[in-house]
């Protein structure tokens, strides 16, 4: 039903900022500023620069750790920017 009606965008976007704060720690999540979902994608906005380059070389481990927590490949890359 959910597939159906175009809500797994929705609930996986709530989701995925919820597991964001909670794996990534209090540090990373303060530097966050924007967490979005779109086709498939997640672009992350990150106010540290240092923080970004190093979140840019582990995209396809965030990417994996992700879509181990939804239970779902829904994720198929990550954009810092």
């Amino acid at each position: 039903m959910v597939n159906k009606l175009g809500m797994k965008q929705g609930l996986y976007q709530n989701r995925i900022e919820q597991i964001w704060q909670e794996k990534m720690g209090t540090t990373i999540s303060a530097h966050t500023k924007e967490i979005k979902l779109y086709k498939n994608k997640l672009y992350l906005t990150i106010d540290s620069s240092s923080l970004k380059q190093e979140l840019t070389y582990g995209r396809t481990k965030i990417a994996e750790m992700l879509n181990a927590e939804l239970g779902d490949n829904y994720i198929t890359d990550v954009i810092v920017r």
